[in-house]
């Protein structure tokens, strides 16, 4: 599971970013957590400026601005897509992984 946290201070476009966020994980059946994170000792350890912010397992994908509804799809498709085959439990499920002569996985 994915874990997607927006960090901002409860503001209307964090609101808003939350919405969308929510909106487009329920549209694509994505299996991932939300989390909406307020506290600011917590938003500063992503070393940003201006939220809202969308932070993807860690990584800050999304600053700024509420993001359209089409740039939250194209992120989370991207960075799913991108890892889609990098966890063990997806290796031998997805036709698309294969494992190399030394054994490890195609990522």
């Amino acid at each position: 599971m994915k874990i997607i946290k927006i960090l901002g201070t409860g503001c209307p476009s964090c609101i808003a970013t939350e919405k969308i966020i929510t909106e487009v994980v329920n549209e694509l059946n994505i299996n991932a957590e939300i989390i909406k994170v307020t506290d600011m000792v917590e938003i500063m350890m992503y070393d940003i400026m201006r939220t809202p912010a969308i932070v993807v397992d860690g990584k800050v994908v999304f600053k700024g601005k509420v993001p359209s509804k089409t740039t939250v799809k194209s992120l989370l498709v991207d960075n799913f897509a991108n890892n889609a085959c990098c966890s063990d439990e997806n290796m031998e499920e997805s036709s698309s992984c294969s494992t190399n002569n030394e054994g490890s996985s195609c990522c």
